[in-house]
């Protein structure tokens, strides 16, 4: 991957610090603080390095958010990736999870509903040289059945209940990671697909409603 260009000391310095603050509080796996300490969340978003670096979501326009740097370990660590894995991302956002899935996976898929934020993230992500995540503008709900069977598949926004279409997608043995529940009672959830589904639930969470294509 290429050098990340503009990446000064006071982020690496800022970054170095989240992922210590992230290590202290929470147990997720070296190969995802890694990632998080590589990625350089202020290209993202717009914000002062300083801001970019708190352990909170920050809004990226379109009524949409870039999540929590701490949520983002969980959910990442929860896929229980080994490096050769497919991933499908629903709901790509700035790109900043898939780019760091894109360093935990073989290939991320991502698709956002939201037109300009699909076109800003694909620009972006080209640029800083996460060449093997693919962004599709389209309706999360229907997945990417193009490139399916995934396999893990990770929701950045909260359906009411899993999509089926979702379900077919993943394949046998995968791991799905999403926040579930009506708005104020979303869970994060762990659903494996083997033999029967069997879900985890990680707890409580607050993400952006998960909407279908002929909402907006």
């Amino acid at each position: 991957m290429a050098a990340v260009p503009d990446d000064p000391e006071e982020a690496r310095t800022a970054r170095a610090a989240l992922v210590a603050r992230i290590a202290a509080r929470q147990t997720v796996s070296p190969r995802v603080l890694d990632a998080l300490g590589a990625v350089p969340r202020h290209l993202f978003v717009d914000a002062p390095i300083e801001r970019a670096y708190r352990d909170r979501p920050l809004p990226i326009g379109w009524a949409q958010t870039i999540s929590q740097p701490s949520v983002v370990a969980i959910m990442s660590d929860a896929l229980q990736l080994t490096g050769t894995e497919r991933v499908l991302e629903i709901g790509t956002g700035s790109g900043y999870q898939a780019a760091v899935l894109s360093r935990l996976a073989s290939r991320v898929f991502s698709v956002e509903i939201v037109g300009p934020l699909a076109s800003l993230a694909r620009k972006r992500l080209a640029s800083l040289g996460y060449a093997n995540v693919e962004v599709l503008e389209g309706d999360g709900y229907k997945g990417w059945s193009e490139h399916a069977p995934f396999d893990r598949i990770l929701l950045t926004a909260a359906p009411e209940h899993l999509p089926d279409a979702l379900k077919d997608q993943l394949a046998d043995g995968g791991i799905l990671v999403a926040p579930v529940g009506p708005d104020g009672a979303q869970r994060l959830v762990v659903w494996r697909k083997h033999a029967g589904a069997v879900a985890r639930d990680l707890g409580p969470v607050l993400f952006v409603p998960m909407v279908h294509e002929d909402a907006n």
